[in-house]
């Protein structure tokens, strides 16, 4: 059997981390009776009945807000943090209500390896430059932060009017920081100087979340919504363009999270979106359509969604923390859980 095995740290406040192994226990079996797949015209073509899964003892006492993989087998998770991993590394961030951005080692001492102090309202956005020498955080004080992480010293500041900073995503390869804001706007920083170098046509709803593409050419953004307004994930050109590609549509309350699938989880360009309505969708990028959903009943409002490995996506939520979901590729592009903790 799959253990999802959680060891507390003590010295990190509200940060779970999660390996895996196999080991024999008691479980608690349940099935779901809600995934959808659907055919090329948008029809839903069957309603399936999904295997059992296996649910272990909460990890988080409380709600779950946010979730990131170290490397194939160990994640963090926060309860009302931010966090910033370096993949395949022993390093990540995490920022809190405190207004401190504190950077961790798992392989060195159990205390914060840099503090960084400069905002002076809560940090609602972080990120890791490609060659993991920066950093730059953003905040409902309406400024974003570069900072130098070797000294942490802050290098640069910005600050734009309204600006309430949601999410921030470095752009893979280049000097460009993207950036989602409560003021409905997508922003393009240019790092170097901290300038702002596009700004994306304002969205009718708070933009709650974004992620760039590997090869950062493209990059996707999720609006918040009710009763099905909003509530839609928008793709965007990177390049010349700088132009939106393509929505998608068929979520019923807010999108909390919106991930690029690498092609080793997919056999198409997809796109992966978690819900407050609950559901986990796939979509095909190029064309909008759905392709399936997972609708994980009772954990209450998605929160955050993040690739684990080459076939699992880790998904949080308000009401039954860490769910571990296998993708299956056996029947077209599928969605199971497996596990949650």
């Amino acid at each position: 059997m799959l253990l999802l095995r959680c060891h507390l740290k003590r010295a990190l406040p509200q940060k779970v981390l999660c390996r895996l192994c196999a080991v024999m226990g008691k479980l608690q079996s349940k099935f779901k009776h809600s995934t959808y797949k659907y055919r090329p015209d948008g029809f839903i073509e069957e309603r399936i009945q999904t295997k059992a899964f296996q649910e272990y003892s909460p990890a988080h006492m409380d709600t779950v807000s946010v979730v990131a993989a170290l490397n194939s087998d160990l994640c963090v998770s926060g309860g009302k943090d931010k966090i910033a991993c370096i993949y395949k590394s022993s390093q990540f961030f995490s920022a809190s209500r405190d207004k401190m951005v504190m950077m961790w080692d798992l392989q060195s001492s159990s205390q914060p390896r840099q503090q960084f102090s400069g905002h002076t309202m809560v940090v609602t956005g972080l990120t890791v430059s490609p060659d993991s020498s920066q950093l730059c955080t953003g905040s409902r004080d309406n400024t974003l932060l570069l900072w130098d992480v070797g000294t942490g010293q802050c290098a640069e500041r910005a600050s734009v009017s309204r600006n309430l900073v949601t999410h921030l995503c470095w752009v893979p390869g280049e000097p460009y920081i993207l950036q989602t804001s409560e003021d409905k706007s997508i922003r393009l920083w240019d790092s170097r100087g901290l300038q702002v170098a596009h700004t994306f046509p304002t969205q009718q709803h708070i933009q709650t979340y974004c992620e760039v593409s590997e090869d950062g050419h493209k990059c996707v953004s999720c609006s918040s919504g009710f009763e099905g307004e909003g509530c839609e994930a928008t793709l965007w050109d990177l390049r010349q363009t700088r132009s939106r590609i393509c929505e998608y549509r068929g979520h019923f309350q807010t999108i909390a999270s919106c991930i690029f699938l690498p092609r080793a989880l997919a056999s198409m360009p997809a796109i992966a979106t978690s819900s407050h309505d609950c559901k986990v969708k796939i979509w095909n990028q190029d064309t909008g359509a759905c392709l399936f959903t997972l609708s994980l009943d009772g954990s209450g409002p998605l929160t955050s969604l993040a690739v684990a490995d080459t076939i699992s996506l880790l998904c949080v939520s308000f009401s039954r923390g860490i769910h571990l979901l296998r993708v299956d590729r056996s029947q077209g592009l599928e969605l199971r859980e497996v596990a949650a903790f």
